[in-house]
């Protein structure tokens, strides 16, 4: 593999975007995995016709690398976006990404690109593994033949303004996926179609969309890009999981801290109603992390949370998750300390 010259980071002026690092994984499936490549990250050859391009044939999955508070690079929860990996592969017929294999992938390129790690709490590095249908394949149904790739990039808050709280628009008769399809997982194709109203959103001043479930049309799903918790008269709720609903490794890490922390949660249906007199709100992502809500506007409603300030229990969570995932020892937390899976310097 041939060097490639990047330009140094401002750690300070980090946001979520991309920028050019030093290596990518790369391994294709043609009736069996073959040996993976570490290459430089640049464009590579797609045949017009792959199943990808013209179908969608894809997932993908997000994850962080994080310097802790000893100097050492870790991973957090890796098994679980490979057993989400291996879910949209199974949805999409597309060839198996084993979980070892998934790990190994993922440690190989974040060493590789090990500079690239920001500073302790100056951001993470953000890990993207995709897999394609990269054969051609003019017909309707699966590809012949798969590319895995993982790549990475220094990133800073999802969300501009880091912890300031973020404000929602609530759509009427918009809905990021329905009963019955990919809702559940990562597919590529989940994503563009909401591009679009979320521009709008933004053109309003909010930050992004929340979605209510298409059935009904009155219970709260999740955002475009994270899961949505709400505390109401003590209790913690988050929608159930269901086959519209991603399952959020940040999203299952919180609800395991909150009960470690003594908070009563409830994954139940959540009625868009409840939620304008919750008593706080926050979307929790691996690219989010905990990002409080300040606002949430329906219809021709707009209700502020804690006057636009971070809410105590969404800081306290914040904290935690931010913690566990930094190598802070706190006696009651030090349960999740599994959770980090330590990349070798």
């Amino acid at each position: 593999m041939i060097a490639k010259k990047t330009i140094p980071h401002d750690w300070d002026s980090l946001d979520f975007s991309y920028r050019d690092t030093e290596a990518m994984y790369v391994q294709v499936y043609d009736q069996e995995w073959q040996d993976p490549d570490i290459v430089v990250p640049e464009d590579f050859s797609l045949h017009p016709a792959a199943s990808a391009l013209n179908y969608g044939q894809g997932i993908f999955e997000g994850l962080k690398a994080k310097r802790t508070t000893t100097g050492h690079v870790t991973l957090f929860r890796p098994e679980q976006n490979a057993e989400r990996f291996q879910n949209g592969a199974r949805r999409m017929c597309m060839p198996s990404v084993h979980t070892e294999q998934f790990t190994q992938a993922v440690k190989q390129v974040v060493q590789k690109n090990i500079k690239h790690v920001p500073p302790t709490e100056k951001g993470s590095l953000y890990v993207r593994a995709l897999l394609i249908g990269s054969g051609a394949k003019l017909g309707i149904g699966p590809s012949q033949s798969y590319t895995f790739i993982v790549f990475v990039c220094p990133v800073g808050p999802y969300f501009k303004d880091g912890v300031t709280p973020i404000s929602l628009k609530v759509p009427e008769n918009i809905h990021r996926t329905a009963p019955g399809g990919t809702g559940g997982i990562k597919a590529i194709g989940n994503y563009g179609p909401g591009m679009l109203h979320v521009l709008e959103a933004k053109k309003e001043g909010f930050d992004e969309l929340l979605y209510l479930e298409a059935r009904q049309n009155k219970y709260v799903e999740e955002c475009g890009a994270a899961n949505f918790f709400a505390m109401i008269d003590g209790v913690l709720y988050t929608a159930p999981l269901n086959d519209t609903i991603l399952p959020g490794i940040t999203r299952d890490s919180i609800i395991h801290i909150a009960k470690a922390l003594g908070i009563i949660v409830a994954a139940a249906p959540l009625k868009i109603t409840d939620v304008l007199r919750a008593q706080e709100c926050f979307c929790t992502g691996t690219a989010a992390g905990v990002a409080p809500v300040g606002r949430i506007s329906y219809k021709n409603k707009d209700v502020m949370y804690n006057d636009g300030t971070v809410g105590e229990i969404t800081q306290r969570l914040r904290n935690a998750l931010e913690d566990i995932q930094c190598g802070v020892d706190h006696p009651i937390l030090r349960q999740f300390s599994q959770w980090r899976m330590n990349i070798p310097l």
